[in-house]
């Protein structure tokens, strides 16, 4: 593979969804490049097509036309199957709701995605989650349950889950957005710690401004529209503002 590509290279990407009596266009011929090691925050309001895209950059989600290149392999072409081959190899989710399972210890929450990995054994997968654990500053409630953890503990299981597959690309979706401002600081100290440190590629959605700031690059969306891609935050929510304003006015 050539060095000179980029992690994530999006052509003309769309995404239609057809509901019968309305077709919804939620992703708009999108083209975007995304570099390893990048942080970026995909920023704008409901409906805008954030959580679109993000579930095409994390493979959840097929275009309905365009090109999606990661690491140089065309997402468009492939199955199902492959694309979850994919999103379990590099990519890491982290969700508003955590979607941890009840009743089952952090460590065994973060060994799960080692399930589906045949070639790791199951002495190594403990090793690996209590090594995740441990690095989120979870070290000393590995044996803990989903309901004696808080909510931004809860958050740092799922991080370590999450990384547990030492994945290239870590996906947040409004990673905040079920915590308090304290825990919220804490929660994006620790990304940005993962992508200055380890120099993990992170993506996270948001609607909140105080999130989107600590990236290092924010792309606006707005009617499955980008509208701005700047590492100028100022100008970033301006192109945001501004837009709005124009549609209000017409």
């Amino acid at each position: 593979m050539s060095p000179d590509l980029p992690l994530i290279r999006l052509q003309d990407v769309t995404r239609v969804y057809d509901l019968g009596e309305v077709i919804v266009n939620a992703l708009r011929a999108t083209s975007l490049n995304i570099e390893r090691g990048e942080s970026i925050a995909l920023i704008g309001p409901s409906g805008s097509g954030k959580s679109t895209l993000m579930n095409t950059l994390g493979c959840l989600d097929r275009p309905s036309s365009g090109s999606y290149l990661l690491d140089g392999q065309e997402i468009v072409e492939m199955t199902l199957d492959q694309r979850a081959h994919i999103r379990n190899s590099q990519i890491g989710f982290v969700f508003q709701n955590f979607n941890l399972l009840n009743r089952t210890s952090a460590l065994e929450n973060v060994e799960v995605p080692l399930l589906y990995a045949q070639s790791v054994s199951g002495a190594e997968r403990h090793q690996r989650a209590k090594d995740e654990l441990a690095r989120v500053g979870l070290g000393d409630r590995m044996g803990h349950t989903t309901s004696q953890l808080s909510g931004g503990q809860q958050q740092r299981v799922a991080i370590a889950r999450a990384l547990v597959n030492r994945p290239s690309i870590l996906l947040a979706d409004e990673p905040t957005g079920n915590l308090d401002s304290r825990t919220s600081r804490e929660v994006i100290e620790l990304f940005q710690s993962l992508n200055e440190e380890q120099g993990l590629t992170v993506i996270l959605v948001t609607h909140d401004p105080e999130v989107a700031q600590n990236a290092k690059r924010n792309v606006v969306l707005r009617d499955g529209h980008v509208i701005a891609d700047t590492a100028d935050f100022a100008q970033a929510m301006q192109s945001l503002h501004s837009y709005t304003a124009t549609e209000t006015e017409s």
